[in-house]
């Protein structure tokens, strides 16, 4: 194991201090929100944050690096799912377990521009959060997870049911306590995607027949993430540019109002109540709300 000092937390929001050489489109003083190089030196747990221009974007307000996870998940992880900007015309099931959670919603957030329905969320105490999200008039609903597992397992199939068509696609934002097992009883074997957010589990129990994939915002800094698309055709583009096109986007939503972060709660404390959040975290005493912690910024801005 290192013994190297290494500053971590990877999402950012503040005022540009100094920009690189090559950077053209930030400049000092512009306000910004950013996605910092998972395990690399310069993390946001300080006064000071270095990120990479390509996720870094500008806001009227903040938004986090978990909407970018949920982007990956739904346009670069599943096959045949429509981009927001070419939302679908016709019905596009989609379960999304952990539906409260900051990975969970923002999945909900953009299948919602998309027009992806119904969607079937599962959820526990976020559940009245969720209710905001969703679109019942377009078939949506909410699940309580809480019920116990075989409970859930026979309202997913109850839901399914309603929709008339098979379920293709599977978001789990949770990737544990069972939720990929529940999810695989009532997920199309023929042709059921399923994308997870827990990297080195152990899910041998997902049948053979269910495509598979771990949705990880890190590649967004790794060119050599390939997809089967850039492998196939030897394409030169792929999560880098991915992230790029997809932070400007979520930076035009939040100016333009159709598009909003997830709820934060404000850390007492600065940088020394982070380890206080991060044991409310580990203890789950958050839920549906992104915890926030802010240093005086403006001290930083330049004129």
């Amino acid at each position: 194991m290192s013994k190297q000092a290494m500053n971590s937390g990877d999402d950012i929001a503040g005022v540009v201090h100094q920009v690189g050489r090559n950077v053209y489109e930030f400049k000092p003083g512009d306000r910004v929100a950013a996605f910092h190089q998972m395990m690399a030196p310069g993390g946001s747990f300080a006064e000071y944050g270095v990120s990479w221009a390509h996720t870094t974007f500008h806001i009227p307000n903040h938004t986090s690096f978990e909407a970018m996870t949920a982007a990956i998940g739904l346009y670069q992880r599943f096959e045949g799912l429509p981009l927001p900007w070419h939302p679908t015309t016709g019905p596009t099931p989609l379960i999304v377990y952990g539906a409260a959670s900051a990975v969970g919603a923002y999945a909900i957030k953009l299948a919602q521009l998309s027009n992806i329905h119904p969607l079937i969320c599962v959820a526990g105490r976020g559940i009245p959060f969720v209710g905001t999200l969703i679109s019942p008039e377009k078939g949506d609903v909410i699940l309580d997870y809480r019920e116990g597992d075989d409970k859930l397992v026979s309202n997913l199939k109850s839901a399914i049911d309603k929709v008339g068509s098979k379920v293709s696609y599977a978001f789990d934002a949770v990737s544990e306590h069972n939720s990929f097992q529940n999810i695989c009883q009532v997920l199309d074997h023929e042709t059921g995607q399923i994308t997870l957010v827990l990297p080195g589990n152990d899910y041998s129990a997902i049948p053979a027949s269910i495509k598979q994939t771990t949705t990880m915002v890190g590649a967004v800094h790794d060119a050599m993430d390939q997809q089967q698309f850039q492998k196939a055709t030897g394409s030169k583009t792929g999560n880098t540019d991915f992230g790029y096109v997809m932070f400007r986007f979520f930076g035009r939503g939040l100016a333009e109002g159709w598009f909003k972060g997830h709820p934060t709660e404000v850390v007492e404390g600065g940088l020394g109540g982070i380890s206080g959040a991060l044991k409310n975290l580990k203890e789950g005493k958050a839920s549906a709300v992104k915890l926030e912690e802010t240093e005086e910024v403006e001290r930083y801005r330049t004129n």
